[in-house]
């Protein structure tokens, strides 16, 4: 016979606060209208040179981020990026130079363009995994200099001596001096880039670029479209770096074919290592990296500043193998447990 306390009902777990996650979620919210504030506030504190890094840092965190959807969260290694950077910003260039086409149409028309290159590229690529893609993508980065030079072309692309472009004047309204607007400018088109970003990597294409990276063979059994997954992968990564492109050439005001050499790729790759692979805040640590530490190293030393970078990376990837992001996510679980106890 049951006894009474075997028919008395279960007690009611006691209820998990269910403030923690809403909490948490207001307090990155907050964070990041703090951020921004800050990001609004920063060329008014600085120098006129200092607002031109800082908006070159954003143009580099753009590209960082599309590499990052591609080799990050997809898998497919690209050393030849920065080819996709000279696409962009020779559209800019030329559409500005020859057609009169304000600066701001340009940034779109050069985000389609390497939208449609990136995409066809991602095609015959679709065969190559690996350090074998890695290779074809750096041939690539290597052969697009030559291109740009090519006779052939020389009449839209300028050849080696390569394109001025007339910096933009800011409305009389604003108040603003060029390198603030540009700055202005750039920083609204990060914002909506990062936006579109989150939302597609957190979205069903971003599930299933994962899926692909970590289990291919269950992707596809799961009814995943790998190849066209990958070609749209491609596709929307060069077009991030071609909106990059585009604004960088607006913000220096030229472009020629050695400026767009291997070693542009590579700065890429090595942004995307240090900020962290699979992180979208890791694109803005990455482009603060690229855009300062060489600085830094040829303050310390005029004689070998490489020397000092390689020192700088070596010892990156010593302290924080999992890069900035990693790190920070690491020292926030920390200090949340031990804000917990």
């Amino acid at each position: 016979m049951a006894t009474p306390q075997a028919l008395a009902p279960a007690p009611a777990p006691a209820a998990a606060p269910a403030s923690r996650a809403p909490a948490l979620s207001r307090a990155k919210l907050i964070g990041l209208a703090l951020l921004l504030v800050a990001a609004c506030v920063l060329p008014f504190l600085v120098s006129n040179y200092r607002v031109f890094q800082f908006t070159l840092t954003l143009v580099y965190a753009i590209a960082l981020l599309g590499l990052n959807m591609l080799t990050g969260y997809n898998g497919q290694i690209s050393l030849g990026h920065g080819a996709f950077y000279a696409i962009g910003a020779y559209v800019a260039a030329i559409l500005m130079d020859k057609f009169g086409v304000p600066y701001w149409a340009t940034i779109p028309a050069a985000g389609a363009v390497c939208l449609v290159v990136g995409f066809l590229f991602g095609l015959p690529a679709l065969r190559l995994e690996g350090v074998y893609l890695a290779l074809a993508t750096f041939a690539l980065g290597v052969a697009m200099p030559q291109i740009l030079k090519y006779k052939g072309f020389e009449h839209w692309t300028g050849g080696v001596q390569g394109i001025v472009i007339v910096k933009p004047e800011p409305p009389e309204w604003s108040g603003l001096t060029q390198d603030q607007w540009l700055y202005f400018v750039v920083l609204v088109c990060t914002v909506a880039l990062f936006v579109i970003g989150w939302n597609i990597l957190r979205g069903r294409m971003g599930r299933a670029m994962v899926a692909i990276r970590d289990q291919p063979i269950a992707a596809q059994a799961m009814g995943v479209n790998t190849a066209m997954i990958k070609s749209l992968t491609f596709g929307v990564s060069a077009m991030y770096t071609g909106i990059a492109g585009a604004l960088g050439a607006i913000v220096i005001q030229f472009v020629a074919p050695d400026s767009f050499n291997v070693f542009l790729s590579i700065t890429l790759v090595v942004g995307v290592v240090i900020g962290g692979l699979a992180s979208i805040p890791g694109a803005i640590y990455g482009a603060l990296f690229i855009q300062f530490v060489p600085n830094l190293a040829d303050q310390i030393s005029k004689a070998a500043p490489w020397a000092i970078y390689g020192v700088f990376l070596i010892v990156f990837m010593y302290v924080m193998p999992s890069g900035v992001a990693g790190f920070v996510r690491i020292v926030g679980g920390r200090l949340r447990r031990l804000r917990a106890r």
